[in-house]
């Protein structure tokens, strides 16, 4: 697939993911899953901690304190999943500021998809809308 996939102008790739993307998202009601959030872990930006503490009108020491670690990669991201910030009902409390890599979460409506398709593959394993495009373009 990989293969395939990389035989395609960018443009094209990029047209490909784009229209796939809206119309599987279009059918499909993420919190019904909220997958990514359960079993993900963002990296979180200074700007996304500065923003996220601020949200929780706290300093952002304490935030850090009570909500990160840095990870094996030296990544801050949240000390524990689900994400702490995701409620009963799948809603996101501090959607409105949540960090960049949810924002952009699953990637697949992105420009440059090339580079990060591995991503892209990784992220069929835990998205059901990513799994789904891929399927569609298996078909092709």
């Amino acid at each position: 697939m990989h293969k395939k996939l990389n035989k395609l102008k960018p443009k094209q790739l990029d047209e490909l993911f784009n229209n796939f993307h809206e119309k599987e998202f279009a059918n499909f009601d993420c919190l019904t899953c909220a997958n990514c959030c359960k079993t993900l872990g963002p990296r979180l930006s200074n700007i996304d901690i500065e923003r996220l503490a601020k949200n929780q009108k706290i300093k952002i020491s304490d935030f850090f304190e009570n909500y990160l670690k840095i990870d094996e990669d030296n990544d801050v991201i949240f000390n524990n999943l689900p994400c702490p910030f995701l409620m009963d009902d799948n809603y996101c409390s501090v959607y409105k500021n949540r960090p960049k890599a949810c924002r952009e979460y699953p990637h697949t409506n992105q420009k440059n998809i090339k580079s990060i398709l591995k991503l892209c593959v990784k992220n069929s394993e835990t998205c059901p809308v990513v799994k789904n495009i891929f399927l569609k373009l298996k078909k092709i």
